[in-house]
């Protein structure tokens, strides 16, 4: 049996990401001739058509498209361990992907990267901070901080910690509307809505006898993040839930009040999320090894 070709799977994984026959060539090096043999080649041995071409454009056919993500892994997988070979016997160098949260990367990522800089300094660590879920493979990542109950995937997680979350909200807003003692009455309250969840509109809660409880407050503010409503929470304009890195102090200070503390909510925690690869080079490990060294505590 002949040997799979590598190297054209590499490189019909780089035509797709561009979208064109020249843009794969410029991004790798080659002439156009190599890139279009190399797909003619892989085509012929798989019996399929991985694109189709037109004179002015190219597309993925349902072969390719389903192909792709195979693609994709080789080519990383390659990438990958070049770049381990080579970390072994020089400084670890070059850059990482990484994808964070806006209000975790701002509260809690960025004071401890200098430490991570100057124990790498030949790293560049390139930061995209989101509540948006990110395709790491698609995008191009090498790793993610998620915080989440995460779903059954194809992604390599660590967990580092639980994330306790909280119903706050201002002494002066319960002075004005009063302390609710069971999540019904929250459709009576002004809540702060953080979008980025599967239904934002409600907020889920299980009590200690195990009742299950969806409850939908009458919407004040809605938001992609977290942190713009903290003022609005504080000046006691409504109530909101919030992870515990966001309210900690204000809980402690007494700014902000824990409710209904019987009732749980949907656990989640603070993961690390790679790409599906085995292998991964030397800088990226490094990076890992220090996020699980420097966020586990909470």
């Amino acid at each position: 049996m002949a040997l799979p070709d590598f190297e054209a799977w590499a490189i019909f994984a780089a035509v797709a990401e561009r979208g064109s026959f020249t843009g794969a060539a410029a991004e790798l090096g080659v002439s156009k001739a190599t890139v279009s043999k190399a797909v003619t080649r892989l085509e012929a041995q798989l019996s399929t058509v991985l694109f189709h071409r037109t004179s002015r454009r190219i597309s993925l056919s349902a072969a390719g498209a389903a192909l792709l993500p195979n693609a994709q892994r080789i080519r990383a997988e390659g990438e990958a361990a070049v770049e381990a070979a080579r970390d072994e016997a020089e400084l670890l160098s070059g850059s990482i992907k990484l994808a964070a949260p806006m209000s975790f990367g701002l509260r809690a990522l960025a004071p401890i990267l200098s430490e991570f800089m100057m124990l790498h300094p030949s790293i560049m660590v390139d930061v995209h901070l989101s509540d948006k879920r990110i395709d790491l493979v698609e995008s191009g990542f090498d790793l993610a901080l998620r915080i989440a109950a995460l779903p059954d995937s194809s992604l390599r997680a660590i967990r580092l910690r639980d994330v306790k979350r909280y119903l706050l909200a201002a002494p002066s807003y319960l002075d004005r509307y009063g302390t609710p003692h069971h999540p019904r009455e929250l459709s009576e309250h002004r809540g702060f809505i953080y979008a980025n969840t599967a239904t934002p509109e409600l907020w889920h809660f299980t009590g200690p006898d195990g009742e299950r409880v969806a409850v939908k407050p009458r919407p004040v503010m809605q938001s992609n993040n977290s942190d713009i409503m903290l003022p609005a929470l504080l000046a006691g304009q409504g109530m909101a839930l919030l992870p515990d890195f966001m309210c900690d102090g204000a809980l402690a200070s007494g700014r902000l009040v824990s409710l209904l503390p019987e009732w749980q909510f949907e656990d989640i925690a603070l993961h690390i999320v790679m790409p599906p690869s085995p292998r991964r080079p030397a800088r990226v490990e490094a990076l890992i090894e220090f996020l699980r060294s420097n966020l586990r505590v909470a």
